[in-house]
């Protein structure tokens, strides 16, 4: 009996040990399956790359240019690669950001942008890709909310990358760019984005 009794107790001590192991440096369990990537505490996590600001407040993340119009970006330690990631975000404009995901490179990454573009007329929810521009263009600037908060999904499975903003689909692509990676945001560079800012409330991740 007693030793039944250890071995049920093992196994649970394994159980617990190998959930626990599952979760990168700074990442939280949350329901259904997801986790935090951002603690709502500290850039735990996360690393830098440029000279952009980042930083957290009030439990988001907030990202702003540097001095001099710094630009810079903010990336997991951890790499991902079949997934479905939900982010809460606001921004203030102008601003053009993003959210980085199968980041390997400059050159070899996804974006699902957070932007106005003019040419051609593009809203966030946009899909970008170095080296290809846009894969998909949000062309309804009225499902973006730009005072409030913005839900955004990003379904990337194989090649088969899909992104929701706030409830509407915005894209719907097969490409084989890069099948693994990063997830990140982008500061991007210039004066007139001086004002922008960005600020992720949550930023949570199912693995496939």
């Amino acid at each position: 009996m007693v030793r039944r009794l250890l071995t049920i107790v093992c196994i649970g001590v394994l159980i617990w040990l190998v959930g626990c192991g599952e979760l990168g440096p700074g990442a939280e369990k949350s329901g259904a399956g997801f986790v935090k990537l951002f603690n709502g505490k500290d850039l735990s996590g996360w690393e830098t790359s440029g000279n952009a600001r980042w930083f957290v407040e009030n439990g988001n993340l907030v990202g702003t240019q540097g001095e001099n119009n710094a630009p810079g970006d903010l990336f997991t330690t951890g790499t991902y690669k079949d997934f479905l990631v939900t982010l809460t975000y606001r921004a203030e404009w102008p601003c053009n950001s993003g959210l980085w995901f199968r980041y390997q490179s400059p050159q070899k990454a996804y974006q699902a942008d957070i932007l106005e573009y003019k040419n051609p007329v593009c809203y966030s929810g946009t899909l970008y890709c170095p080296g290809k521009m846009f894969l998909a263009m949000n062309t309804d600037k009225s499902i973006v909310d730009r005072e409030g908060w913005n839900t955004m999904k990003v379904r990337a499975e194989g090649d088969h990358i899909q992104i929701w903003l706030n409830g509407h689909k915005v894209a719907d692509v097969h490409d084989d760019t890069t099948d693994s990676g990063k997830f990140g945001f982008q500061i991007h560079p210039g004066d007139q984005f001086g004002p922008m800012k960005i600020v992720v409330r949550e930023l949570l991740l199912k693995e496939l």
